[in-house]
């Protein structure tokens, strides 16, 4: 299914045309997060098929399903492949760009949690504490161990599933309908 999936999304994407040169600058004076190099906005119905397409996939075992436990799993695992990054020795670029980036994500997560945190209940205030401390925990074992070994679980972390973006955009804009499916989007 997942195959399929992917080929009608890519299939679907239209090609944008860019109206001149791509802009860059230095590394140094960029600002945070990704180089916008043509001014697209991302249409309602491209969202709905990549939300479909990432609520379909399955969620690795012990991801909550729903949305605030699962956003507080999220930013839990960002955070501690972060924090594993932080104790290597002689990080290289691209090591201190990863570390960079997962600080943004678990801010964008924790901003989402923030502001909706009064919409929750109890039992999924508690739901969403218990994913955290469980994602936490998967990291807490790494930070004891040697250079090498803490270097290589850095590198082979391969990041979150796509349902983790939808589901903090989804819980910041208090979008309490079901996300669409990939028959209502038109890939099956």
């Amino acid at each position: 299914m997942f195959a399929s999936l992917a080929a009608a999304l890519l299939l679907s994407a239209a090609p944008v045309a860019q109206d001149g040169p791509v802009a860059t600058a230095s590394r140094a004076d960029q600002d945070e997060g990704p180089i916008a190099t043509a001014n697209v906005a991302e249409t309602g119905e491209s969202l709905r098929v990549r939300e479909a397409v990432a609520y379909a996939n399955p969620m690795p075992r012990g991801a909550p399903e729903a949305d605030y436990p699962l956003v507080a799993w999220c930013e839990a695992l960002v955070n501690g492949h972060v924090a594993l990054g932080e104790t290597l020795e002689n990080r290289d670029a691209l090591d201190n760009d990863i570390i960079r980036l997962g600080r943004l994500e678990a801010s964008d997560f924790r901003a989402a949690l923030a502001g909706a945190r009064g919409r929750q209940s109890a039992a999924t205030l508690s739901a969403a504490t218990a994913a955290a401390a469980e994602a936490t925990a998967k990291w807490t074992p790494l930070q004891g161990q040697d250079q090498a070994t803490r270097s290589q679980a850095f590198g082979l972390f391969f990041g979150l599933p796509g349902r983790c973006e939808h589901a903090a955009r989804r819980i910041r804009e208090n979008i309490t309908t079901p996300p669409a499916t990939p028959q209502q989007v038109g890939l099956e």
